[in-house]
């Protein structure tokens, strides 16, 4: 689409959708994502106070943006913040063909003695920050792990891109101040193309990602999780100007935790007949907690031999 095509009188607050973008001229490509209901649905199994919520949803938010680069059907990123000495001991999400889920393991006792608005270090000290991609018809998994280091998440990320991808990027993470709206974009440089050719002089002071750099860099947080203001809108702010603004069709993002009797039966069926007395409780029963969406799946030996919940 050429940003003269833009059709500004169709408005659409794109929540729960990742759009991607690309600027042909400049080797760039992007991704905006907001997200609302879905961003309720999952903080709404966990009474998170505001701090956790807030990363959660930041987090949320990146691994959208990083999930929609896949081109894989069944490829699934996963995100996983961890640390020994922070006040989060684990935070974890996911993206799997356009279905988010995530957790955060924290000390409340710890959150309730600090500020109100910790920054990244008092909630993970020095902890990493670890990015796992997984394309099982290709056969491939790999991961990259940085030190989770920086003012934000957004920069955590951005450092991910440049020490494990060594692609210069720009990551923005925003959330309203209700908790219940968040965005973010990412923006790349790709010299030599995109698909499948190998990337040349990739390089953080390349002219073409600088121009691009600096205009993106202008956009606000409030822009990001403005629902009254269409993400092709918000790229055409920023962009308006360039040759070609190409984008791509919206994928909707929904709440994908995979948790269900049979899956934990499954699980639970393969360990030996020692283990699985020690696991049970008095009354016989075997209780499996989804930490994503905090439901507890009780078994009996039962329900292990016939695959029925009792």
């Amino acid at each position: 689409m050429a940003s003269s095509d833009f059709n500004e009188a169709v408005l659409t607050a794109n929540l729960d959708e990742a759009v991607s973008f690309t600027l042909p001229a400049r080797h760039a490509r992007g991704r905006v994502v907001r997200l609302g209901p879905l961003l309720d649905h999952i903080l709404s199994a966990h009474d998170y106070p505001a701090p956790i919520a807030r990363i959660l949803s930041e987090a949320l938010v990146l691994t959208a943006l990083l999930g929609s680069l896949l081109k894989e059907p069944e490829g699934q990123v996963t995100l996983q913040a961890q640390t020994e000495s922070g006040i989060i001991d684990l935070l974890v999400a996911d993206y799997r063909d356009g279905e988010l889920r995530g957790y955060v393991r924290f000390d409340k006792e710890r959150l309730a003695e600090t500020a109100s608005l910790p920054s990244l270090f008092a909630l993970f000290g020095k902890g990493y920050l670890a990015i796992t991609f997984d394309l099982p018809g290709a056969g491939e998994r790999y991961q990259g792990i940085v030190p989770l280091e920086g003012n934000s998440l957004a920069e955590a990320a951005e450092s991910y891109f440049s020490q494990s991808e060594q692609v210069p990027s720009l990551v923005r993470l925003a959330v309203d101040d209700t908790g219940h709206i968040a965005g973010g974009i990412l923006i790349q440089h790709l010299p030599e193309g995109e698909e499948g050719r190998e990337r040349l002089h990739t390089r953080l002071d390349h002219p073409e990602w600088e121009h691009v750099r600096v205009l993106a860099e202008t956009i606000k947080a409030n822009e990001l999780f403005n629902q009254e203001l269409p993400l092709d809108t918000l790229l055409w702010r920023l962009f308006h100007e360039e040759e070609e603004i190409r984008v791509l069709s919206a994928v909707p993002l929904s709440k994908g935790c995979r948790c269900n009797f049979d899956y934990v039966r499954s699980v639970i069926a393969r360990f030996g007949e020692e283990e699985l007395e020690h696991m049970a409780d008095d009354d016989g029963f075997i209780s499996v907690d989804c930490e994503f969406c905090s439901r507890v799946f009780p078994l009996s030996r039962k329900d292990l031999e016939s695959g029925t919940s009792s």
